[in-house]
């Protein structure tokens, strides 16, 4: 048995199937072995289009098969409509533009719901982890001329200035937001530039996922410790008998000290000390990481002087 499939196998061929099968990968072809199958196309009489007396300018040739995006079937496709353009016309001779004026468009290897739309996505995002500025515009482009919606884009440009710069520079947050506010007032074309600036800042913005870590290590804390009671000492008291059982007792409020804090546990007892963020120190976290020791330090003095 031989079957074929434009997906991933992994995820769209039955797994006992799979198993039993050997899986043999077809990848793109280069631009050399295309131009072979044009030019063998051009001269064959029976089976091409070399009985039409079409001819070929180099530069045509090589746009034509840089159009197909290593696919045979959409070179021979384009070939045909490129021919058959040439012959209604009565311009047998084809160079680039005339190719360009058929195809209006690249054919570009992408399925907004496939798994290359997952590969470039992913492109995208882990380009602008790297701060590969470069990288990240091409494969913003990449999607964008495929016909991505921009908007898809633009969430997931909103979850990288959160996820993987996060406080290294807060204004990462806000470029992806009003780069998306103006996409949604613009549309495109115009709109596709915001996109790319916002994604130029994200590439070249310091990098910290110690937001990221610091909410998923507080969740998984939830997830498999009991729901730990609030601090007495924290817990609101609007009546006298929440009061006389010790609700607010030892509260202190900030702004009544020195200091601007009471030196309070503010955690459930079991958790006390528990470290959840832990700044890096790149960017504007750099300056959070000593704020947040200055802070320790005033809330322990605030505790001897309780």
């Amino acid at each position: 048995m031989v079957g074929a499939t434009t997906e991933n196998p992994s995820f769209q061929v039955n797994a006992a199937l799979l198993s039993r099968c050997r899986v043999v990968v077809l990848e793109a072809l280069s631009t050399d072995d295309l131009k072979l199958l044009v030019q063998r196309a051009l001269v064959d009489a029976e089976r091409g289009v070399g009985g039409d007396g079409v001819e070929f300018e180099s530069d045509a040739l090589d746009t034509l098969v840089q159009l197909a995006s290593g696919d045979a079937r959409k070179v021979y496709n384009l070939l045909e409509l490129v021919v058959a353009n040439a012959v209604s016309s009565g311009a047998l001779k084809v160079d680039a533009a005339a190719v360009q004026r058929v195809s209006q468009r690249k054919v570009l290897l992408y399925d907004k719901s496939g798994e290359e739309h997952f590969n470039v996505i992913s492109a995208l995002h882990k380009s602008l982890r790297e701060s590969d500025a470069d990288a990240a515009v091409y494969w913003l482009a990449r999607m964008l001329e495929a016909g991505e919606d921009p908007n898809y884009i633009a969430r997931r440009l909103v979850r990288f200035a959160s996820e993987d710069i996060g406080l290294a520079d807060p204004r990462a947050l806000r470029q992806t937001l009003d780069a998306w506010d103006a996409y949604q007032r613009l549309g495109s074309p115009e709109g596709d530039l915001a996109l790319a600036q916002a994604t130029v800042y994200l590439a070249v913005a310091p990098k910290s996922n110690a937001v990221y870590k610091a909410f998923g290590a507080a969740r998984k804390t939830i997830a498999e410790r009991p729901a730990d009671p609030v601090p007495k000492a924290i817990r609101n008291a609007p009546t006298r008998l929440m009061k006389n059982i010790g609700y607010g007792a030892g509260y202190v409020y900030a702004h009544d000290t020195e200091e601007g804090v009471g030196g309070l546990d503010c955690l459930p007892e079991a958790l006390q000390g528990t470290v959840f963020y832990q700044p890096t120190d790149r960017g504007i976290e750099k300056r959070i990481g000593d704020r947040l020791a200055e802070i320790k330090q005033q809330r322990q003095r605030a505790r001897r002087d309780r």
